[in-house]
């Protein structure tokens, strides 16, 4: 905590212990705008350590904020509240929040303020969420539907072309039985991907790092050489309850999206692992949840498939079969997770969010 600022932060323990359960970022700060205290949501947002938080003013830790940092001082000077609502902010990792602001004065400490900072795009974003799955679950159920329709009559299209085959033995038109055969096989192969995993499997308990590990050994074989894979791991990540061989399709699945998406130019993937805390996914907010970004600098997604993206076929590739985004996704419901995307002209970058469930709950 910042020297500045006589107060006994020790009677405060018990409501430390409450503050980091809120989704909202609060902290305390002075006159000088240099923090006192900050909870984990704070912490959070500004995506700062804890020691280097305190080490700075608050306007040392955002890019850009849409009101004047002065008011907040001539609030503190005047022991007066002061709430402001829809303010833009731009944290130092280039991320566009928009808060609604409000500063309260403490009464044992007159140079001090709470200030609650509380992300108003949040129940957008749930919303959004929410609305996105509802509609790409009743497309992969019409995909299903669809699916095991086709199975049935290819099924006796290939039988059918079997029969004839041996017919035909030696004939000249076994080439056409074959084709026949070859189409059929690789139309039920597509099918299959088109159903996917439709319920949660057995799980175990296992290392995501391991898991990456693995995914990134497959892309390996086929990796350009003017593509660089950078890798940013929190080695202090759980054991995860996992289907790996799922969760192993779903990465292999974004990666090689990332790759495809620099189109065999000079580019860089970075993949990250950190932990996110108070995460609402779905109806269901999460004490902890791992965070496993793929970020690529490539041309960015076409805006017109943003709200589509996760859909069964939809794909802006030219050979591309508009699966697996789709099937990943799926994936990451099923374990309780979900992917979020943002992507600019700049480059994409995909975030799986998966639940990390106490030991005792094991």
């Amino acid at each position: 905590m910042h020297s500045k600022g006589a107060m006994n932060w020790a009677l405060y323990m018990d409501s430390h212990r409450l503050l980091n359960h809120l989704v909202t970022a609060i902290v305390v700060i002075d006159h000088e705008l240099h923090l006192l205290y900050a909870n984990t949501a704070a912490k959070q947002l500004f995506k700062i350590s804890h020691n280097r938080l305190f080490e700075h003013a608050l306007t040392e830790h955002y890019k850009s904020i849409g009101i004047d940092p002065q008011l907040w001082r001539n609030a503190i000077n005047n022991h007066q509240g002061l709430t402001i609502n829809s303010v833009s902010l731009t944290t130092l990792d280039g991320k566009q929040h928009t808060l609604d602001i409000s500063l309260s004065p403490i009464e044992e400490e007159k140079s001090a303020a709470l200030l609650e900072l509380r992300l108003v795009d949040q129940q957008q974003r749930i919303h959004q969420q929410l609305s996105q799955d509802a509609q790409q679950q009743a497309a992969q159920f019409l995909v299903r539907n669809l699916a095991h329709e086709i199975k049935n009559p290819l099924a006796g299209i290939r039988g059918a072309a079997q029969l004839l085959s041996r017919e035909l033995v030696g004939s000249t038109q076994n080439d056409f039985t074959d084709l026949i055969i070859e189409q059929a096989d690789r139309l039920r192969n597509l099918v299959d991907r088109l159903l996917g995993p439709q319920r949660p499997s057995e799980h175990g308990i296992f290392n995501i790092h391991e898991i990456i590990q693995k995914v990134l050994s497959l892309i390996a074989i086929t990796l350009p050489e003017n593509i660089h894979i950078q890798q940013d791991y929190d080695p202090s990540i759980p054991n995860l309850k996992m289907d790996s061989e799922q969760l192993q399709q779903a990465l292999l699945n974004i990666v090689q999206n990332a790759v495809q998406a620099l189109q065999g130019k000079p580019g860089k993937i970075t993949l990250q692992t950190r932990t996110q805390h108070q995460v609402t996914i779905g109806n269901h907010r999460h004490k902890l949840v791992l965070a496993l970004s793929v970020t690529d600098n490539g041309p960015g997604i076409n805006p017109d498939l943003i709200d589509t993206l996760f859909y069964p076929m939809v794909t802006d590739k030219e050979n591309g079969s508009g699966l697996g985004l789709s099937i990943a996704h799926n994936i990451a419901r099923l374990h309780g997770g979900r992917i979020d995307c943002h992507s600019s002209q700049s480059g994409t970058q995909f975030i799986l969010l998966l639940p990390v469930t106490p030991q005792s709950d094991k």
